[in-house]
């Protein structure tokens, strides 16, 4: 099997049970699709049959159209009893995907088609261990009863958790780790290098043994894994070779119960603690009732009688009071022990007591009388009994701290006469900084309590690497086309011959006056200008002129210019234009990534940039004073690290820039600052990538310049206008990425 394993659960002390198969099954059910099954299958299961061997074990005979390339991979489940085997590349072409058998062992056979595989399900009356075999084109399985085989020479129960594969192929183990739970289960996860590796889990004392079979171990695996100080159920993790097989040896400490499971190459062992609950018959996490199943008919008999019957059937030492009296009648069938006594108390207005295998029952009032005695008696014992004091010695958290959680709900914290949360009245508890050590006097019940806190809470401080990424990222285009236009003509006036014309601006000084005819027209004569020069605007040698031509609209700093002069020598006419043109096209892209790291809950800081100095004016009296401000890249995080290895983060990132010079009053400038700033709280996996904020900006801008009512002439009007077009965009990213520092939880063997 490729895909997911029904995991089993079994408690400490207890027996096996598989709560995920229900849901499995029906998500199984989901997956059919009977069409495209039937279409790609090479085989099929013809026919069906049940026999009773010899030796008196159970034999299930398919008969399929052509002989299986490998025998069907399968799977046991304990409760309820249960075998699936998978044929793979197989249809059911039996008349049913039901059938009942009348067997002591098998109940019925289902058939389910999904993938391109037959599953049969085997619904037995007790569990059976299995076995398969192959002659031709026949399938045999062999069912046999497990009350002998599930054991072994110890005693320990042995569960068969996912069947070998029937080949010679050699696994091995990939990596061995360990990882606490939200609710304080220790998981011990193994890689293994495919997934039909087999696998056996029992219990032997108190430790817990994982078998895979023909796995190899490498040497780096091979180690023993003291993971105490996780506070979880979980002590060591021992992992060796042994006789070609991995063995994996898991102590426990406490009262626990475990559940096994595997995704794909992934399996996991979970153990979880079980709290000492003294008023649960049977314990355990699991809710409702778990004792064996019972029946009881009776007619007016003594409730006493009753209880005895019970007590014969569990093992339990069960002490009745002498108050409990009556009669009832009672019929249950097929009721679970426990809640048969839970019946029989509710009825008759009963309640227990249970210390170990002891079960004490009396009436209800009785039971809290004695209870309420019991605790005024040890209140007096606490008044009276001795104080002893105790240090401890604190590795990760300060002393003053711890101080303060076992002095609070006390009024003022320090006084000694008022009884607090984990102090008594008599109580009392001090700190030396210099050695972080703990001083506390009180009796020693109050005493294991400040043990327990310190225990919980003197842990080291799991650390987070947070990587942030600010990328900005701008593109611009800009295009523009200017112009230089002007005419000049010629004349004669006595007798000689001038350049008439008229320029972009007045001279303050005419180069030439042509008298009250001329009318203030500038002129000069042509013989000492050249073409380029009118075109131009240049002055000629020996003149003062300003640019004489009538459009001036140029491009600053063009890339390139282009100057014409039309000249018709016949009459003298000149025209004189100058193209100017520039385009632009720039890309950046700015990339700041400030790491940082902090332990869990702990606010970090960091930032790098510069201080911008300016003076600030004085007053009459007072001289000019510096001041500074902030451009910096900063990052100030506070993460959180959730039970499920996720990583909750308060983020403020901020990414400042020099701005323009501002004027104030009384002179002086003032930087402004340009700010990019985000303050969110976001929550990441470990180790991935979230954006949590960007700002996209687009300009787009098309500028004219032009002569009135000359530039809105068709085509001719683009003699007379400068334009100007340009495109800006930017574009700020933020990337958050926050990595759990792993610690090593590995030591020598």
């Amino acid at each position: 099997m490729n895909a997911y394993r029904v995991g089993h659960r079994v408690g400490w002390g207890g027996r096996s049970a598989w709560s995920t198969w229900i849901p499995r099954i029906a998500g199984f059910f989901a997956l059919v699709v009977a069409g495209a099954a039937l279409a790609q299958s090479a085989n099929s299961i013809d026919q069906v049959s049940v026999i009773r061997g010899a030796s008196g074990n159970t034999v299930v005979r398919f008969t399929l159209k052509a002989p299986p390339a490998n025998p069907p991979a399968g799977f046991a489940v304990v409760s309820p009893p249960r075998i699936a085997l998978d044929f793979m590349n197989t249809t059911n072409a039996t008349s049913s995907n039901q059938r009942a058998v009348d067997d002591p062992a098998l109940r019925s056979l289902q058939f389910v088609e999904a993938g391109g595989r037959t599953r049969v399900v085997f619904n037995l009356n007790k569990p059976q261990t299995f076995q398969t075999s192959v002659e031709g084109n026949v399938v045999l399985v062999t069912l046999a009863d497990s009350g002998a085989a599930s054991t072994q020479a110890g005693g320990e129960q042995v569960q068969r958790f996912a069947q070998a594969a029937a080949t010679d192929q050699q696994h091995a183990l990939r990596d061995v780790d360990f990882r606490r739970g939200r609710n304080g289960e220790g998981r011990v996860i193994v890689d293994l290098s495919d997934s039909s590796t087999g696998i056996d889990i029992r219990q032997q004392g108190r430790r817990l043994i994982v078998d895979f079979h023909k796995t190899a171990v490498p040497k780096n695996l091979e180690r023993r894994m003291d993971v105490g100080d996780y506070n979880t159920p979980v002590v060591t993790v021992d992992t060796f070779p042994q006789n070609g097989d991995a063995r994996m040896v898991i102590e426990p400490k406490g009262i626990w119960e475990y559940s096994a499971y595997q995704a794909d190459n992934r399996f996991i062992v979970e153990v979880k603690p079980i709290q000492d609950d003294p008023n649960k018959l049977v314990q355990g996490s699991r809710t409702g009732y778990k004792g064996e199943k019972l029946s009881l008919n009776f007619q007016n008999i003594e409730v006493r009688s009753v209880l005895q019957v019970i007590a014969d059937f569990t093992g339990l030492n069960i002490v009745t009071s002498d108050t409990v009296t009556g009669n009832l009648t009672l019929r249950l069938k097929d009721v679970p022990w426990d809640q048969a006594l839970d019946i029989i108390m509710q009825t008759k207005g009963l309640d227990m007591r249970k210390n170990g295998n002891i079960v004490l029952i009396a009436p209800r009032e009785e039971l809290a009388l004695k209870e309420k005695q019991q605790l005024e008696a040890q209140a007096q014992i606490n008044e009276l009994e001795p104080l002893q004091t105790e240090t401890f010695q604190l590795n990760y958290a300060k002393a003053s701290d711890i101080l303060n959680i076992i002095n609070s709900g006390r009024p003022g914290s320090t006084g000694a006469d008022t009884g607090g949360r984990f102090l008594s009245k008599r109580g009392s508890a001090f700190v030396d900084p210099r050695t972080n050590i703990l001083f506390v006097t009180d009796i020693a019940s109050r005493l294991e309590e400040v043990r327990r806190v310190i225990r919980q809470v003197d842990t080291a401080v799991r650390q987070v690497l947070i990587e942030a990424r600010i990328v900005i990222a701008d593109d611009s285009f800009s295009r523009q086309l200017g112009v230089r236009f002007g005419e000049q003509t010629g004349a004669t006036v006595f007798g000689r011959r001038f350049a008439l014309g008229s320029g972009g601006s007045l001279a303050t000084t005419p180069v030439v006056s042509l008298g009250s005819g001329a009318g203030g027209t500038l002129t000069r004569t042509t013989n000492t200008q050249t073409p380029f020069e009118l075109a131009s605007g240049v002055a000629s040698a020996g003149y003062s002129t300003p640019d004489q031509l009538n459009v001036n609209l140029p491009v600053a700093n063009p890339a390139g210019q282009l100057a014409l002069t039309l000249i018709n020598l016949g009459s003298g006419n000149l025209i004189n234009l100058e193209l100017s043109a520039l385009e632009a096209d720039n890309r950046g892209k700015v990339v700041s990534s400030p790491r940082v790291i902090t332990g869990d809950n702990q606010k970090a800081h960091i930032e790098q940039g510069t201080e911008i100095p300016y003076v600030t004016p004085g007053a009459a009296n007072s001289p000019a004073t510096v001041a500074f401000k902030k451009a910096v890249l900063s990052l100030d995080v506070t993460p959180q690290i959730t039970p499920d290895g996720r990583v909750i983060m308060q983020v403020e990132i901020r990414k400042d820039s020099v701005g323009q010079l501002v004027n104030v009053q009384g002179g002086g400038q003032v930087p402004a600052i340009d700010t990019k700033n985000v303050l969110t709280q976001i929550a990441v996996n470990n180790g991935d990538t979230a954006v949590i904020g960007g700002i996209y900006e687009e300009t787009i801008r098309n500028d004219t310049t032009k002569v009135p009512f000359l530039g809105d002439v068709p085509v001719v009007g683009n003699l007379f206008k400068n334009t100007t077009r340009s495109s800006e965009k930017t574009e700020l990213l933020i990337f958050l990425t926050p990595r759990i520092v792993k610690d090593t939880v590995t030591s020598a063997r």
